[in-house]
């Protein structure tokens, strides 16, 4: 079922999402690169912030393809991630053709009541779009299974339509905060990638690539102090977006350079828990010291 490898090279991909302003380093292009190359759907794992969702939409934008997402969550089952049908329409159409004014009543389980969900839409778009399966460690069991099941063969089947199978299946990236272990099964029909928070070269760089406004010494002093953050013992660590917040935030406000007062007045661009923000403004010449 594989189609034309989209890119040539991992360097080329790199370039592609680089324009997308994605930074992906050579490990994340490579697992990226096959994924796409050998239609193999792309488990991303890592905790939140560090940019497993961009890397999906990046990667649509790329390719100039349809991102579709499917947000799971707890109780989420096949129905709302599949199709279902419109029931509403189907009663009035039910109703006109008890009058003899529309469809039959065999006609009712059609095309014309059909809800694609996200799943379907996907499988219909195929190589013309990217799937992203966001926080699947959200979902339970049951619907995990389901997935697998999915993407396996790429197809499905709807009893009264029959047999939908993508003749060329989408580029799938899947994404875990892991609060749970996903099961075996799913991670051997998937490529793997863990996605850690960056360094602080790395951060510097993807600051001055998405908040270009922000002055390279800014930028820099953001990065050490959100990698000094990360490194307290705060409940939730900051992520690459609440660097790049707290970066816009600062510039915003006219600052140049990220004193205790700026630092401190800011906080809630970067940490978003009550007892984090106590311990950092405790803490803040710390946090604004110089650069490690």
């Amino acid at each position: 079922m594989q189609g034309a490898r989209p890119y040539g090279s991992i360097e080329d991909l790199q370039a592609s999402l680089r324009a997308e302003a994605y930074l992906a380093d050579r490990p994340l292009a490579t697992a990226v690169f096959l994924a796409i190359s050998l239609d193999k759907p792309l488990l991303l794992e890592g905790e939140a912030g560090v940019g497993k969702t961009e890397v999906a939409k990046a990667l649509a934008s790329a390719l100039d393809r349809t991102l579709i997402r499917l947000q799971c969550y707890e109780g989420i089952d096949a129905s709302q991630a599949l199709y279902e049908w419109n029931y509403s329409k189907q009663l009035i159409a039910l109703r006109a053709a008890q009058v003899g004014e529309s469809k039959r009543v065999e006609d009712l389980f059609s095309e014309d009541f059909l809800v694609e969900r996200p799943l379907l839409a996907a499988l219909r778009a195929g190589d013309r779009a990217v799937l992203l399966v966001d926080e699947l460690d959200r979902a339970d069991d049951e619907f995990e299974a389901f997935l697998l099941e999915v993407l396996s063969e790429f197809a499905v089947t709807i009893p009264e339509l029959g047999r939908i199978r993508a003749e060329l299946p989408p580029a799938v990236v899947i994404t875990s905060n892991r609060t749970r272990e996903l099961h075996d099964a799913l991670k051997r029909r998937c490529l793997y990638h863990w996605i850690d928070h960056p360094t602080l070269e790395r951060e510097v760089e993807i600051i001055s690539v998405r908040a270009p406004h922000v002055g390279p010494n800014l930028a820099r002093q953001v990065a050490a102090a959100v990698a000094r953050l990360r490194d307290m013992d705060v409940a939730k660590r900051p992520g690459v977006a609440e660097a790049i917040d707290w970066a816009h935030a600062l510039a915003f406000l006219g600052v140049d350079d990220l004193d205790a007062e700026a630092a401190s007045t800011t906080l809630g661009s970067v940490l978003k828990d009550h007892e984090d923000l106590e311990l950092a403004r405790e803490a803040i010449g710390d946090v604004v010291g110089g650069d490690r």
